[in-house]
């Protein structure tokens, strides 16, 4: 097992110097799926909410999320994402809404913590203007799915 890069030779919290890595194009991406009451899942689906259409609005918080990782994970670094996309999937067999988020850039760091707070601030977005109808919605399953480039290469979750 490697040792953790965010950590000193002391033990010591620190953001990792990428300033000699070689830019190269890196991509990620990940999910988070909202489980929801049917009723809730079709008054989304229908675009019948008061507040109105909740996953335009979960998609445009999950990409300003994805530009702002570095101000919610301490020692992310600031990125140039060239792409972040965001998209959301009703599932009426499962009472859900399937988030995948993408981020891509040509950089010296990964971008897999601005894909994966992308799915999450999606997912938060929807139970924030769904709750008064549906306090028990539940958010789970959210994973890394890929990720490319970089000195480790091409990485997916096993199926």
């Amino acid at each position: 097992m490697s040792r953790l890069t965010h950590l000193d030779e002391k033990g010591h919290a620190n953001m990792v110097d990428v300033s000699g890595k070689a830019v190269t194009t890196r991509e990620a991406t990940a999910q988070a799926v909202v489980k929801m009451l049917p009723e809730t899942l079709h008054m989304i689906s229908a675009g019948e909410h008061k507040k109105g259409d909740v996953l335009a609005v979960a998609r445009i918080a999950g990409i300003q999320a994805a530009k702002r990782c570095s101000d919610l994970i301490p020692l992310c670094h600031p990125l140039m994402l060239s792409k972040v996309s965001v998209e959301l999937t009703p599932k009426p067999e499962s009472d859900a809404v399937l988030i995948l988020a993408t981020c891509k850039l040509a950089g010296q760091t990964g971008v897999e913590m601005e894909a994966l707070t992308a799915a999450s601030v999606a997912a938060l977005t929807i139970y924030d203007m769904c709750k008064a109808v549906d306090k028990g919605m539940v958010i789970s399953e959210v994973k890394l799915l890929e990720k490319r480039g970089g000195k480790s290469g091409h990485w997916q979750v096993s199926p």
